[in-house]
């Protein structure tokens, strides 16, 4: 069974296993009283089995091996065809939000970008469930496909910690010119020897290495929600939209509110893996060090949500005082308490936007409140576009990447002063300096670039250039909620029906923009490089 399984295209079988997974969203609407849904889901289901099993049938006689180069090209399809076959229910569910803003929810949901046109209090809670499951999925796809997909080209990450001769420098020497190369027996090694070692057989590999991991943090979240407080929906979409950080909720909102700041301490240790692959199976290659406290991107994770953390508290902690002048009676208790909730707000939104997750701490309306000071977005906005660690399920620019123009930075001053010096810290550490920080700032403005055109096209409508350039960079960064985080002037030429929300920015958009920053999500989880990889010569040529 496994082999006939190998032998079908991967866009089939991913089909076929969302067709399986459109049965848990139709047995939640039997069982809450949503008949209709039930059945538009389940007769999707049918509908996409029939449709993988005849295209099967047809290709399973006459396989093809699946290159690397090749698979790149169905990571794209995935992000782009199968949201049209999961927006199949979504759009009989909803008759009158129309097919292309039902394939933009899933194209959302599937890059745990986490954008919605609807308003969580009108959207039916299997809908709700859908969207959180598509985000879930797309996060573990992601997971899987960095490894899988991603590593063997040397892209998405991988290329700045490349090695020419495919070993673990940091605890091996270089070996003579005339030794062989020998090669590291990691799962992302492109050059990893197996029975079987053609694409399809690394991504049942990397699959079966990260499932249940990621399966087991969701639902130890999920419990851990549930005893804290929250109802069992909200924790599993909590639960779901966390490890995947695509920041989908079912509430309008912080999701926080019911469990409070238990429930966000716990979230706050969820999202610590969305900052470095080490935490997750496969991508060695990826450590700089072995010492969890010497790890690159935790030290720059720590550094950046330390940082904006103190920047704001002070401005919180300066706008009180002003106000406070004027209240020379207040309690100085109530003012500590205060400064403590606006602490931990804008510690759990710079954890959160840092990973673009996009969750909203319950105390972060509370610290603008405390403060008199207006929402920092331009703040979440850069540390969204620095994004968590390589490999993850998080957007943006990437730490590791950030981590070697600050040392490359930091080495150009060292020989401003001291010209003719020597940098230590290992070959590691020169190879972040030197070539990684050429190929750090390449994809950097790569990504400016992407910004720009990005914001030429959605500003083509009458659209503000401020409210056009934050839904793009939301779009490229995948972080959705970044667009409620920042007052925007909502547009009102489109609409996604009686449920969509045309105020909360997205939902009033016209289908061009929409189109176009459908595309910038799956640019921007795909990753420039990689696109750019397609139109290499070297990618069409046998």
């Amino acid at each position: 069974m496994i082999r006939i399984l190998h032998r079908l295209p991967l866009l089939i079988l991913l089909s076929g296993l969302a067709a399986l997974m459109m049965l848990i969203p139709a047995s939640y609407a039997s069982a809450t009283g949503h008949p209709a849904i039930a059945r538009n889901f389940f007769y999707a289901s049918l509908l996409i089995l029939v449709f993988c099993g005849l295209i099967g049938l047809a290709t399973i006689a006459n396989p093809r091996p699946q290159r690397s180069r090749a698979m790149l090209l169905t990571m794209m399809g995935v992000f782009g065809f199968l949201p049209l076959l999961l927006a199949l229910p979504f759009a009989e569910s909803l008759p009158d939000t129309g097919y292309l803003n039902a394939w933009w929810e899933m194209v959302s949901s599937l890059t745990t970008t986490g954008a919605s046109l609807y308003s969580a209090d009108l959207l039916p809670l299997p809908l709700h469930l859908w969207r959180a499951m598509t985000g879930w999925m797309g996060g573990f796809f992601i997971l899987v496909a960095a490894v899988a997909i991603l590593a063997p080209l040397r892209v998405g990450g991988f290329e700045i910690m490349s090695s020419p001769y495919g070993r673990q420098e940091y605890l091996q020497k270089l070996p003579l010119s005339a030794d062989p190369r020998r090669q590291v027996s990691h799962l992302s090694d492109p050059a990893y020897e197996t029975r079987q070692s053609d694409a399809g057989a690394r991504l049942t590999r990397a699959a079966l290495a990260v499932g249940p991991l990621y399966l087991t943090l969701t639902l130890a979240l999920w419990v851990g929600l549930l005893l804290l407080g929250d109802p069992s929906f909200l924790a599993l979409t909590r639960a779901m939209g966390t490890l995947s950080t695509s920041g989908i909720s079912p509430v309008i909102g912080p999701p926080g509110e019911v469990s409070g700041k238990a429930g966000e301490m716990l979230v706050f240790v969820f999202l610590i893996p969305a900052l470095s692959r080490r935490f997750w199976p496969g991508g060695g290659e990826l450590r700089a060090t072995e010492n969890l406290r010497e790890d690159p991107e935790l030290r720059m994770a720590i550094l950046l949500v330390v940082l904006v953390a103190t920047i704001l508290f002070l401005r919180h902690f300066l706008g009180a005082i002003e106000i406070e002048d004027a209240e020379p009676d207040a309690l100085v208790l109530r003012d500590l308490g205060n400064g403590l909730s606006a602490l931990w707000g804008v510690t759990f939104n710079a954890l959160s936007y840092l990973t673009t997750t996009g969750w909203n701490s319950v105390d972060w309306q509370g610290a603008r409140a405390w403060s008199g000071l207006t929402a920092p977005g331009l703040i979440l906005a850069g540390l969204a576009m620095m994004g968590g660690g390589i490999a993850t399920t998080a957007g943006g620019v990437k730490l590791l990447r950030v981590y070697a123009l600050a040392r490359h930075g930091q080495r150009e001053m060292e020989r401003i002063i001291h010209p003719s010096s020597v940098s230590g810290g290992g070959r590691i550490a020169r190879r972040l300096r030197r070539e990684g920080a050429y190929l750090s700032f390449i994809f950097f403005m790569l990504f400016a670039m992407s910004i720009a055109g990005v914001v030429a096209l959605v500003s083509i409508h009458a659209i503000e250039f401020e409210t056009a350039t934050i839904l793009s960079i939301a779009a490229l960064t995948n972080t959705g909620p970044l667009a409620g985080a920042i007052p925007l002037t909502p547009t009102f030429e489109g609409s996604a029906g009686i449920a969509s929300a045309p105020w909360e920015g997205w939902s009033g958009l016209p289908s061009f923009t929409k189109g176009v920053l459908a595309g910038a999500m799956i640019l921007g989880r795909i990753e420039t490089l990689a696109v750019l990889a397609l139109f290499s010569p070297e990618f069409w040529r046998r």
